[in-house]
């Protein structure tokens, strides 16, 4: 990189040529000037000056993340500081016991990564957190919000996702190798995990599933960072719920077909059960689905709605009814947009934008039988066993977007100033901070009890005895997630209430609250089915209540 003086950088200063200086970088920004969005005078005033501190009272770094490759001339003396995004290959960090990892903001990420002691993680962890924040930090987070704005994440990022080894690593219960495009990423073997999972060493079958759900958090929890749910969800979202029946139920030619595609972004699926009818109500679903005479076919009628990656999904798992009324009548159909009769339409949501929402339409649409996931009238068996992944996914994705918020109102916190002192100096403030937090840190040290639960529990009693829990987590979680959205929003004012800017990604999160309270079962129903699934369960085991 160019290295410049501050004189030399002082010469460059009117209208006609014009650098200035931001974190230790040079940055030429004559041809930006009338596209900033406070005007050229702000800029003209701090021509060919450090304008550090100015920039920093009304930007984020994502500010620099977006415009700063395309400006940059080069540093000052040896400062690289804020130099452009690292590649997704770059030297992994924070991948040694001793070592911490980010931005060390109090409560801003898990304990782990301040390097607090942990009996779920070990280097492979590590190694991978630091390759996920790689990836993000390159190819997502400087777009997210030109991305979000053009309500779709284009298609290259799937072929790069899958590339990376992302994709594979957001489908359920293990790693897809038999279908995956590449091995799990950073080395990863199934057998270097023995150490870690050595406390269920009576359980060795279910200790490499452990470690996969585990990968899963951490890939899951560093994607979120980027503070949009409409990017996760375009992503991940569709894939992550729709294709795990096909990996659990689908015949072997299915898998053969589908997976593949799916896992190298070539192809893209999604889960079709909600209706304009019915919700969490399952059930009760409409949609329904008539053998032929021949028996060779089925003709699916119906509609769903607020179908997550929908617009541009090839694929569709689709719940519909081909028995009697009730779950006894319920089946799973693998449904192919180029089968004539399937339309879609994007629908205008207040969050989630980029996710590709949609109204889907099935008009007379012929189904071979091959394409049933499981058994005929057994679909609610299905739908229910993804139901516990989906949730812990939501939970996973809102525990994060509320650090997010956090995060990023303490950070605005420690530089702006009211009644002549910093905002963290008000006790209230702090206050604020400090319920965010405690809510936090209690609903992400519940989600690792559960996933460690979930992968170590014998799978028959898995859907028991942690429906109940879960359940009660995805209510936890979204609930911390709106308070913390909330509060955020309170401490930035005015600024979050503005898209773009400091405050961007408190703004779009605290419109993208109601997209994780309600899918995957309303926060009501959630309350409701885990302390009654709970009692059931505690009946049965011989509860003396």
């Amino acid at each position: 990189m160019t290295k410049f003086s501050v004189e030399e950088v002082a010469l460059h200063n009117k209208e006609s040529d014009i650098w200035i200086i931001v974190h230790g970088n040079v940055y030429d920004i004559t041809g930006f000037l009338s596209e900033h969005p406070g005007g050229k005078k702000v800029l003209l005033k701090v021509a060919g000056t450090d304008a550090t501190k100015q920039f920093d009272q009304f930007h984020g770094a994502s500010a620099l993340e977006k415009y700063g490759p395309k400006l940059l001339k080069g540093s000052i003396g040896t400062n690289t500081d804020n130099a452009p995004a690292a590649s997704a290959d770059a030297e992994l960090v924070g991948t040694e016991a001793g070592e911490s990892f980010g931005d060390l903001v109090p409560f801003g990420d898990p304990y782990w990564y301040a390097d607090w002691g942990s009996p779920y993680y070990k280097e492979s962890h590590r190694k991978l957190r630091s390759y996920v924040r790689n990836f993000v930090e390159k190819e997502v987070m400087p777009y997210c919000f030109e991305w979000d704005e053009a309500k779709s994440v284009p298609k290259s990022l799937f072929k790069k996702a899958a590339k990376a080894g992302i994709l594979s690593c957001l489908v359920g219960s293990h790693f897809p190798s038999e279908f995956s495009p590449v091995p799990p990423p950073v080395g990863i073997k199934p057998e270097e995990f023995d150490g870690f999972h050595s406390v269920i060493a009576i359980l060795p079958t279910f200790s490499v599933y452990l470690f996969i759900v585990l990968l899963q958090l951490v890939v899951c929890d560093e994607f979120c960072r980027t503070g949009s749910g409409g990017i996760s969800w375009g992503l991940f979202g569709g894939m992550g719920i729709g294709l795990p029946p096909i990996i659990h139920f689908g015949t072997p030619e299915m898998k053969r077909r589908v997976i593949p595609q799916v896992l190298s972004g070539e192809k893209f699926i999604c889960l079709a059960i909600t209706e304009p009818y019915a919700g969490s109500d399952v059930a009760n679903l409409r949609c329904e689905a008539k053998k032929t005479p021949d028996g060779k076919h089925y003709i699916l009628n119906g509609e769903k709605k607020w179908i997550t990656n929908g617009v541009f999904a090839d694929y569709f798992t689709v719940a519909c009814r081909t028995g009697s009324d009730g779950m006894s009548g319920l089946s799973l159909l693998l449904v192919e947009r180029t089968m004539p009769g399937v339309s879609t339409r994007q629908m205008n949501c207040s969050g989630v934008w980029a996710s590709g929402t949609s109204y889907v339409t099935f008009e007379d649409v012929k189904v071979p039988v091959e394409n049933l996931i499981g058994k005929e009238n057994k679909g609610f068996k299905c739908i229910m066993f993804n139901f516990n992944n989906e949730r812990m996914g939501i939970a996973m994705q809102a525990t994060r977007f509320a650090r997010v918020c956090y995060e990023d109102a303490m950070k605005y916190a420690h530089k702006r100033k009211t009644f002549g002192k910093l905002l963290i100096d008000h006790p209230v403030i702090r206050n604020k901070f400090a319920h965010m937090a405690r809510q936090i840190e209690a609903t992400h040290a519940w989600m690792e009890v559960l996933i460690y639960q979930s992968m170590t529990m014998d799978p028959d009693l898995q859907m028991l005895k942690l429906g109940g829990p879960i359940a009660l987590l995805k209510a936890q979680s979204t609930q911390t997630f709106e308070y913390c959205a909330r509060e955020a929003a309170q401490i930035f004012g005015g600024l979050a209430y503005s898209r773009g800017g400091q405050a961007e990604r408190v703004e779009r999160l605290y419109r993208e609250v109601r997209a994780y309270a309600i899918p995957g079962g309303s926060e009501e129903i959630m309350l409701e089915l885990g302390i009654r699934q709970s009692l059931k369960v505690a009946e049965f085991m011989g509860s003396k209540m």
